[in-house]
């Protein structure tokens, strides 16, 4: 099965015959072009997944060839080929859009390993591109990216909903998108032309909240020097989105539920009855149910507020739905940053599919954009990555070293029972000390840099060292780690990334 097409386009008769055998051999179609010129023929032929090209050409300067068939392709990936490489040569190629560029002699597996990565990245885009026109066609929600059958499900809802009145209850984790889905709801609704209201009732004081729903007249407490409006009147024939309005109080309650029923209040410190058109959509990432049976929620709120109900899933249960989110957020934050286009490279991405994302969209959206900001190349590898994000391969590691220590099961007796296997004790101490021993190497064993990435005390992770038996300052070629199991040439890596 083919993995793409690539366009070579050099002036050495030699490099062109290596990179087409090694190229074809891997399961790529390749096409090849001595100048500048045949190249751009050969694109005006045909379409490409990807082009490898030289800088020194015979009819015209790479650089100058990849800004022209930048504004032929924009969506091309290119790169480039040079005989020497530099800051100012890196500078060069990201600034006229090529996704990387290798110098010669190259490594044929790194070589590989970067065109893997950057047709998988375009395919990605353009997996992104389709499914965000396909999304616009069914759906018209441009901000939300899914392909999972959770989500579709879920935007199935909102379109059957939105054009109604009712209120609609949306139930999900922190991070999930709930405003997200509550703005679309607006948005697909007749009241879209009129004010969307978000209000995230648990940041403001619960005395304040009042005023600023409800509003108040002249001298209805003490700051009050002047009437004013509330968000109620504010938002009327528009939507009013509450973000965990759980976390209400009891008074709050029973004027909201008012509102809901009678769609009237009164400001506060007034007597005049105000009527509102508002349409109410509420999120919260607690259970109601459960905050009803406990009595810190109004039952008959809860009934009024869960009329519909739509719940978002986490993204631990939407992984399919990673990799387009990930190129949604690098090109959101390469734009905001001024950067050129990035990518993740396999190990990377790896990670990313991998880890549960206990914080949801909201947590890798933060990892994306900080991957991003301190990037310095197009390829970004794991370790621009979160150290919880990278914690994860750190662990499955770990298992993968300790595999032969374990006590044999039954069916593997006579496999490795030559040696006594350890006890439980032993085990759980050489996690600790590889650990530990594995975190000193990537501080350059600075003690206190490593118990801040531990969050603990310096103190403790000092009796940690002098119990594990673990040497901080080690002579070239000294086993890693204390007394006990020795790290051999053999054991398998589990720094981040490898």
């Amino acid at each position: 099965m083919l993995r793409g097409s690539i366009l070579v386009v050099d002036d050495e008769l030699e490099i062109r015959e290596g990179l087409e055998a090694l190229l074809t051999s891997e399961s790529f179609e390749v096409t090849l072009a001595e100048t500048g010129q045949a190249g751009l023929q050969k694109l005006e032929d045909q379409p490409f997944d990807l082009m490898l090209l030289d800088v020194s050409l015979p009819d015209r300067n790479g650089l100058d060839m990849l800004r022209e068939i930048r504004l032929r392709d924009p969506h091309l990936s290119i790169i480039l080929i040079t005989a020497y490489g530099s800051i100012d040569m890196a500078r060069a190629a990201f600034k006229g859009g090529a996704q990387d560029y290798i110098t010669k002699p190259w490594s044929n597996d790194e070589l590989i390993a970067q065109i893997s990565m950057a047709i998988e990245g375009r395919r990605l885009r353009e997996e992104n591109v389709h499914l965000k026109r396909a999304l616009k066609q069914r759906y018209n929600f441009p901000n939300i990216v899914g392909k999972s059958e959770k989500m579709l499900a879920v935007l199935d809802l909102v379109t059957q909903v939105a054009p109604s009145r009712s209120t609609v209850l949306i139930s999900g984790e922190s991070g999930t998108g709930k405003e997200v889905i509550a703005k679309a709801i607006h948005a697909a609704s007749t009241r879209t032309d009129k004010a969307f209201i978000p209000i995230n009732t648990g940041s403001i004081p619960v005395d304040l909240l009042e005023s600023q729903l409800f509003g108040h007249v002249k001298g209805a407490f003490t700051s009050a020097v002047a009437s004013k409006k509330g968000l109620f009147e504010v938002a009327d024939q528009g939507t009013i989105f509450f973000d965990e309005i759980s976390t209400i109080g009891p008074e709050t309650q029973a004027k909201l539920l008012r509102v809901i029923q009678e769609r009237e209040f009164m400001r506060l410190g007034g007597t005049e009855t105000i009527k509102v058109d508002v349409r109410i959509l509420a999120a919260s990432n607690e259970d109601l149910r459960k905050l009803v049976q406990s009595g810190r929620f109004r039952e008959d709120l809860f009934h009024r507020l869960n009329v519909i109900s739509i719940h978002l899933p986490p993204l631990r249960e939407r992984k399919e739905d990673i990799p387009l989110l990930v190129v949604r957020f690098l090109e959101q934050f390469c734009k905001d940053n001024g950067k050129p286009p990035r990518s993740f490279t396999p190990t990377a991405m790896k990670l990313l599919m991998d880890y549960d994302w206990p914080g949801n969209i909201r947590e890798l959206e933060n990892a994306v954009e900080r991957a991003v900001v301190l990037s310095t190349h197009e390829s970004m590898d794991a370790d621009l990555l979160p150290e919880s994000v990278r914690t994860r391969e750190i662990v499955r590691g770990v298992r993968l070293q300790l595999a032969e220590f374990l006590p044999p099961l039954p069916g593997e007796i006579g496999s490795r029972n030559s040696v006594p296997p350890p006890s439980l004790f032993e085990i759980l101490e050489e996690v600790e000390r590889r650990i530990i021993v594995d975190m000193l190497e990537r501080t350059n064993w600075n003690q206190t840099e490593a118990a801040e990435r531990f969050q603990i005390p310096l103190s403790t992770l000092n009796q940690k060292i002098k119990r594990l038996g673990i040497e901080t300052r080690r002579r070239p070629g000294a086993p890693r780690g204390g007394p006990g199991i020795a790290y051999g040439e053999d054991t398998a890596e589990f720094s981040a990334g490898k």
